[in-house]
């Protein structure tokens, strides 16, 4: 192991308090916290409730921290309207050493490979053992809790990181019939505030981050057409 990922780790299972501010902690149940401040441990995580008190909560019953941040109206992102499912002629971007996972996970599950390449560019800028200040681990940033729905034990695996991401992102297509912006906005801020909001959820991070995701995405385009293909 690297020493990166060991500090990574280290910090993590050290359960340093993240900075206060208004976030929104989502559990897996469905439910909301809202939090000014939370600590991630190994197993267990202390919650500090804007309401006041704390509360201790198994890690894996977190589906993600979201910035509780009601974004103003903004544009929505351009992406093209199509089924976004797999497509030998759509591979995926950026020339990774990854590429061939992505290709043969894009197929299992029926994604368009570009697709999935664009999401690890915005979630890992493809770094397989990178942690997030979250907990969200490897190339497809998987919560402790989504790896455990898909049946992922080792999420810096890049094989099983990557199958599983992209099973999910099959699974949230279907679940917003082939709506790839709420596809996405299901993946950075869950499903759950999907519904509720009946759409993408005004926070600014998940706006952003389709945002993202549709640049990396029209510049491939871009790329394909002017080499008429």
């Amino acid at each position: 192991m690297s020493p990166k990922p060991i500090l990574l780790a280290a910090l993590v299972a050290a359960a340093v308090p993240a900075a206060a501010r208004a976030e929104i902690a989502v559990l897996t149940n469905g439910r909301t916290l809202k939090i000014s401040g939370w600590a991630m441990g190994a197993e267990t995580a202390v919650l500090t409730l804007t309401a006041g008190g704390e509360m201790r909560i198994a890690v894996e019953r977190i589906d993600r921290i979201l910035d509780d941040e009601i974004a103003a109206p903004l544009p929505e992102p351009a992406l093209e309207r199509r089924t976004w499912r797999f497509d030998e002629a759509n591979l995926p971007m950026f020339g990774s050493r990854f590429d061939g996972i992505i290709v043969e996970a894009a197929r299992k599950f029926d994604v368009d490979a570009a697709l999935v390449s664009a999401v690890i560019k915005a979630e890992s800028d493809y770094d397989p053992r990178v942690v997030s200040h979250k907990g969200a681990r490897g190339l497809m940033q998987l919560m402790p809790a989504t790896a455990r729905r898909f049946g992922v034990t080792d999420s810096f695996d890049p094989n099983a990181n990557i199958h599983a991401g992209t099973r999910y992102l099959r699974w949230l297509l279907d679940r917003f019939e082939g709506d790839v912006r709420l596809a996405l906005a299901g993946y950075n801020a869950g499903e759950g505030n999907v519904a509720k909001y009946d759409g993408v959820p005004p926070f600014r991070e998940t706006v952003e981050y389709i945002r993202r995701i549709a640049r990396h995405l029209e510049t491939r385009r871009g790329i394909v057409i002017a080499a008429g293909l």
